[in-house]
């Protein structure tokens, strides 16, 4: 990793929100980021390297904060969040619930046996990628309210239960990290809560502002390093950490100043260059030595969005339920772990990448769809930096001036 390499990674990152310019086309900032990042990859230009260390490293850096931020936004003060969790909740089951037979079919018919890794790959929802695309779309409303939970149970559910599909001997281990983190954070919240109610919080804030120390960025880095440290040795996901930090932050409120200082580090570098990497991490050269699996990837992908969209009939509207039907980071996470402890067959991790990039396209799409079905959070030209009020009663909150 040299600084070639990251100015190369930060140039091609504005191939992002140059596709994302005219807001008709109605195409997240993501898109473009994972784009470069698999031109440049292995799959064709071969200029990025995800494995080495150091670009790894900056990545989970970046992952951790976007989870952190997109946890930070979730109302989870407002009164309607909870009606959407309980939605949310049953919406995940739902869907994991109708991806075991059809998994078991797909896995049959293409004689791999592995219907249960399959399952958990249809039924998953990649929180990374869905809620920047929503607040990138400024998508808003009941169902994107109700979205939120939604996505966040689904995809920590299936990190957590991918070992238990894929390598059963290590399940235990990572459903005890799992507790580890979630207890953390709710310790977190129990502190940071009284800090708040008893002034300190905002003593510190005042001093900070005034001295120009910005101490809650750095606090709040610490914490969150801290948690990702956990999570890490626990053979957890980062994602995890991210979240629920950035859970109990909003449930006892983040400061303004916190949000645009963490908006500028996050969307200005470190979120961007995950994605880059997250693209250049995908390697679909092996589908053109096993053809066959390219079926088997497509049929994976569109086997997701069915499970996704049948929860039209649980009064989700089909583009949100095709939007939160993009997944990768499980996919991927499946596909290298299967590759190292050799438990898929030959070009069947391929087939698993090809599978997660249908839905990945299929979401983007959906997105589209969803803010020309009106499905926003305030009527674009609106007033900046205003909460504004849905349907539900719940209040949205715009990123910063700037995005």
């Amino acid at each position: 990793m040299t600084f070639g390499t990251l100015a190369l990674i930060s140039l091609v990152a504005i191939v992002g929100p140059l596709l994302a310019w005219r807001r008709r086309w109605h195409l997240p900032v993501t898109l473009g980021e994972l784009a470069a990042g698999i031109l440049l990859g292995p799959t064709f230009a071969g200029l990025l390297q995800a494995h080495n260390q150091t670009f790894t490293f900056m990545a989970n850096i970046g992952f951790a904060l976007i989870m952190f931020v997109v946890g930070s936004q979730v109302p989870v003060r407002d009164s309607g969040i909870q009606t959407a969790l309980r939605v949310g909740v049953f919406r995940a089951v739902g869907i994991g619930v109708l991806s075991v037979p059809l998994a078991l079919v797909v896995a049959r018919a293409f004689g791999t046996g592995h219907g249960a890794l399959y399952a958990v790959v249809m039924a998953s929802s990649s929180a990374a990628l869905i809620l920047p695309i929503v607040e990138s779309l400024g998508l808003g409303g009941p169902s994107v309210i109700q979205l939120l939970p939604q996505v966040a149970i689904a995809d920590t559910a299936c990190i957590v239960a991918l070992p238990l599909a894929i390598d059963p001997r290590h399940a235990g281990r990572a459903a005890l990290g799992t507790l580890a983190v979630l207890a953390c954070a709710g310790v977190l919240f129990v502190l940071l809560r009284h800090l708040e109610r008893t002034g300190v919080r905002r003593r510190v804030h005042d001093v900070s502002q005034d001295r120009k120390f910005a101490l809650e960025l750095r606090i709040s880095l610490a914490i969150l390093f801290s948690l990702a440290a956990l999570a890490t040795g626990m053979h957890v996901s980062i994602m995890l950490a991210g979240f629920s930090f950035g859970l109990a932050v909003a449930a006892v409120g983040e400061p303004r100043r916190l949000a645009h200082q963490l908006f500028a580090v996050t969307e200005g570098f470190l979120g961007p260059l995950f994605f880059v990497w997250l693209g250049a991490s995908l390697d679909l050269r092996a589908l053109g030595r096993h053809p066959s699996f390219i079926l088997l990837g497509v049929v994976l992908g569109v086997a997701a969005i069915t499970v996704h969209a049948a929860m039209r009939l649980a009064g989700q509207p089909v583009s949100i339920g095709a939007l939160a039907a993009a997944q990768l980071g499980v996919p991927v996470a499946a596909a290298t772990v299967g590759s190292e402890l050799h438990l898929l067959e030959p070009g069947e991790p391929a087939a698993l990448i090809l599978g997660a990039l249908v839905t990945v396209a299929v979401a983007t799409a959906a997105g589209g769809l969803a803010v020309r079905a009106g499905l926003v959070a305030h009527a674009p030209g609106g007033p900046a930096g205003k909460g504004s009020a849905d349907a539900s009663g719940v209040t949205t909150t715009p990123r910063p001036a700037g995005s």
